[in-house]
């Protein structure tokens, strides 16, 4: 057996935990300070002593036991008492017992029943009295006729968790009168069997057993000792001449001790502590467990410590106990007078005394605690609804972000938060509230006591917590109500999130959230509304009214605009009319856009461009706009709407000619729309257009006209002679040649530079310009033909450009027409080449050759060979279109 002393894992536990006084006492009131006490256990009494020893006053209480409802007391006069036990359960949770005698009997000896223990699987009690254990019937309380019995015991312990796999028999622990040494008996209905002897390092005091582990205390320390093994597990130290050794077996394989320090213990059998310590009295007698909580009793006080956060829960005076155990889940305390037995308190109702009391934390810790004591389903439902009132509890104190997880974890309809803000949820909802409800406040009037700032923080919640779980499944059913909630709030918050809510999927109820909108004069989203429950009309009608100023609502400085595009992408075509005239009064520029920004689709399907343009007529600028689309956007190729956006331009040329109440700059780009457009346009009526022009002195436009109609003399007199514009008479030429092949370019040029050398008064500008159009544009001359037109007079240094343009392109003309004929003379070389190598082979014909096409022989030397050796009439060759199929395919030679 290893016995090596070392300081194991809970010795090193109980000396790092700090040495806790041990009891500290409120002034003048003789009892522990509960300052978070916590009404887990009432006591009641269960036997009097009156039902014990009647008036004798010698006895007095030893040993308890209990199984089921038969209750076992063992007296200092050697006597054992049996009762039955009647509980009784009242309404607050709680129950009282009351006990009815059945028998007592003398077992025969003088001195105490030391311990009781109950092996129903035998109905059989086992009696410890005179060091010497009794089996005796459970009901009679008669020793069994085969006077079968243990001896030399000084204590017992059941294993609980027994190894021998026999339900016929229990195993027995026992510390026997022997020095140092533990047994381990099989005990059967009328006979005992001892299995093991075990010697142990010093004198065992106490014993707990869990199958094959015994966790035993000794004289000066905890052990825990594997007696199929030998192996031993020290755990820590105390001093036995101090304090009374406790060992409690408290689940499989689990035992409880009092340890060092006022402390107590868990232990494992592979000797670490899987839970804190709890800190009891130093001078604790016994301790018992009632999942989850450890009892502990000292010689004035019974305490109650939570396993789950150690925290001591309740106190409850108790002078004179000696006896403290737990059976079954039932804890039964002890004086030498009475039995009594702590009752625990439902854990739900301990769990609601802690909300109660704004303990939030420690009711989370119990309910988390109670899963195992409760079936799956009613513990998720019970654990839900604590998370709920956990919640409410974090929200009333403005602990919001606390107060969101346990909502969410409890899986809150959240219309029971919303419920608390008065007028928030839809009249049309049928919601009531939970029953009982989850917490005691009427709505958040009552819950901030009127508080405008704390009243405004759980709006801002509500806005934060309804947008995040709007999406998620806590929405599920609810959409409309949190959606016209989330409304609501916003309106009255004039929050930036309301048009967001508005302009995407949502669920607002129209009735309710319109009234709410109309009341917080939020009218554009009112708006909004409309337009998303399909009531597009009433959309912008309320939009109008903003805008004429029959209402007020500054949501949007650029409302106007807004409408305008809304129309522009609405569907309801009769809409559209409707608000068109209006649009356009205001602004025919931005009105417009109605028609010209429309989907391509619908205005091609829907609106007609001819039915917009009579709209249109009152509203010059917008038509204006309107033909540009259609001219140049979408290119329509429409004679009339070209010829009618002609007509325009010109007349607003016309109004805003010098002398007109308009400014130059607008008539100059008006002026350059008009030249622009009959430039690229071959589709007006230009005759139509000439005959406008005449007259109007618009000689730019004439000439632009006149060259439509190829009247190109006309057009360059006109640029030449009287606007005297060289440049434009250049770019007339490039304009009216652009595409054509190069003669028609260059009688262009050739018929400007006979205007500008035509026979007359000399003009030194027509002189100038020749010359600058013949240096700028020496390629599109025949140089020859030039100089025979230029004067005399002129001399080369003027003419240079030209003159060396001229060269270089005829240089350039020579050389590229030079390798042209080399390549040709190449490739005639290459074709010669390949036609010698063809004659280079004979071919041999006679009267018996026969022609692959039509086989007939050949009666004249002339023929056609194909490269692969085939032979035809030259009249076949010349009559097929495809090569024939024997030969295969090939040139002919």
């Amino acid at each position: 057996m290893d016995t090596t002393p070392s300081k194991s894992y809970i010795e090193e536990l109980a000396s790092e935990c700090p040495r806790p006084v041990s009891h500290s006492f409120c002034k003048g009131k003789g009892r522990p300070a509960d300052m978070m006490s916590t009404k887990a256990f009432t006591l009641v009494s269960a036997v009097e002593r009156e039902l014990l020893v009647g008036d004798k006053e010698q006895g007095h209480i030893e040993c308890v036991e209990c199984c089921g409802k038969n209750l076992y007391v063992g007296t200092s006069d050697c006597i054992v008492y049996h009762f039955l036990l009647e509980e009784r359960a009242q309404p607050a949770g709680t129950a009282t017992f009351s006990a009815t005698k059945q028998l007592h009997r003398h077992l025969g000896f003088r001195k105490p029943v030391s311990e009781l223990r109950a092996a129903s699987a035998l109905n059989r009690l086992l009696v410890l009295c005179d060091n010497s254990i009794t089996l005796v019937n459970m009901m009679s309380l008669e020793p069994v006729p085969s006077g079968a019995r243990i001896k030399g015991a000084v204590a017992l312990a059941l294993n609980e968790n027994p190894v021998s796999g026999d339900p016929f028999c229990v195993e027995v622990c026992i510390i026997s009168v022997k020095r140092r040494t533990i047994q381990v008996f099989l005990v059967y209905e009328d006979r005992v069997q001892i299995v093991r002897e075990v010697s142990t390092p010093e004198q065992p005091l106490a014993v707990a057993v869990d199958g094959h582990f015994l966790c035993l205390a000794l004289t000066t320390q905890y052990i825990i000792l594997n007696y199929n093994t030998g192996v031993a597990q020290d755990l820590f130290p105390y001093c036995s001449d101090e304090k009374r050794p406790i060992v409690k077996r408290i689940g499989r394989q689990e035992f409880l001790l009092a340890g060092p320090g006022g402390l107590g213990m868990f232990a494992t059998v592979a000797g670490i502590s899987q839970r804190a310590p709890v800190h009891w009295s130093e001078n604790v007698i016994g301790a018992a467990i009632c999942f989850p909580y450890v009892i502990a009793l000292d010689n004035e006080f019974i305490t109650v410590h939570s396993m789950l956060d150690q925290q001591q829960k309740q106190t409850l005076p108790f002078k004179e106990g000696h006896i403290l155990q737990d059976f079954e889940g039932r804890v039964i305390v002890a004086t030498s007078k009475g039995v009594y037995i702590l009752v625990p308190l439902p854990l739900e109702k301990q769990i609601q005394d802690l909300l109660a009391s704004r303990r939030v934390e420690e009711a989370l810790v119990l309910a988390k605690g109670a899963r195992r004591n409760i079936p799956k389903e009613k513990f998720q439902v019970m654990y839900r609804r604590i998370l709920q009132q956990a919640g409410f509890i974090q929200f009333a104190q403005l602990q919001f972000l606390e107060a969101k997880e346990l909502f969410r974890s409890g899986q809150l309809d959240v219309r029971e938060l919303i419920s608390l803000y008065p007028f928030l949820l839809p009249t049309s909802s049928s919601f009531t509230r939970s029953h009982p409800p989850l917490h005691e406040y009427a709505d958040l009037n009552q819950l901030t006591q009127g508080d405008q700032e704390k009243m405004a923080k759980c709006k801002r919640f509500l806005m934060s917590y309804l947008n995040e779980v709007r999406s998620t499944e806590v929405a599920n059913g609810y959409k409309e109500d949190i959606d016209t909630a989330l409304l609501k709030l916003y309106a009255e918050a004039d929050h930036d999130s309301l048009l967001d809510l508005l302009v995407t999927e949502n669920s607002c109820l129209l009735t309710d959230s319109a009234a709410w909108l109309e009341k917080h004069k939020k009218y554009f989203a009112l708006g909004l509304l409309y337009h998303y429950n399909n009531q597009d009309a009433a959309a912008v009608q309320l939009w109008v009214n903003i805008v004429n100023g029959d209402i007020h609502d500054s949501t949007r400085s650029d409302l106007y605009e807004y409408v305008v595009d809304f129309l522009t992408y609405s569907l309801d075509q009769e809409l559209v009319w409707k608000y068109a005239d209006w649009v356009l009064q205001k602004s025919e520029e931005v009105g417009v856009q109605v028609f010209t920004r429309r989907p391509l689709d619908e205005q091609q399907n829907s609106f007609n461009p001819d039915s917009i343009i009579t709209c249109l007529k009152k509203y010059p600028k917008a038509l204006v706009k309107y033909l540009e689309h259609l001219v140049i956007d979408r290119r329509l190729q429409k004679e009339e709407y070209h010829t009618h956006l002609a007509l325009l331009y010109l007349d607003e040329v016309l109004q805003q000619r010098p002398g007109a109440n308009s400014k130059g700059a607008e008539a100059t780009e008006t002026q350059a729309k008009l030249r622009h457009l009959l430039q690229k346009s071959d589709l007006y009526r230009v005759h139509f257009l000439i005959d406008r022009v005449r007259g109007a002195d618009l000689p730019m436009e004439s000439a632009i006209l006149h060259g439509k109609l190829e009247e190109h003399e006309e057009a360059l007199r006109i640029l030449v002679h009287e606007l005297q514009d060289f440049s434009a008479a250049e770019d007339y030429c490039l304009w009216r040649s652009e595409g054509r092949d190069p003669p028609y370019r260059q009688r262009l040029f050739h018929t400007l530079l006979a205007m500008y050398l035509q026979p007359g008064p000399s003009v030194p500008e027509l002189a100038v310009a020749a010359t600058d159009l013949l240096n700028h544009h020496a390629a599109e001359f025949d140089a020859a033909h030039v100089l025979q037109l230029l004067p005399g007079t002129w001399s080369v240094q003027l003419l240079r450009p030209f003159l060396t343009g001229a060269v270089r392109d005829s240089v350039h003309a020579r050389r590229t027409t030079q390798v042209a004929l080399g390549l040709a003379k190449s490739e005639n070389l290459i074709y010669k080449y390949d036609k010698m190598k063809l004659k280079g082979s004979s071919v041999r014909l006679s009267d018996k050759k026969l022609c692959q096409m039509c086989q007939n022989p050949f009666r004249e030397p002339v023929f056609v060979r194909y490269p692969n050796g085939g032979l035809v009439h030259t009249h076949c060759a010349a009559g097929r279109h495809t090569n024939p199929s024997p030969p295969g395919p090939g040139a002919r030679t």
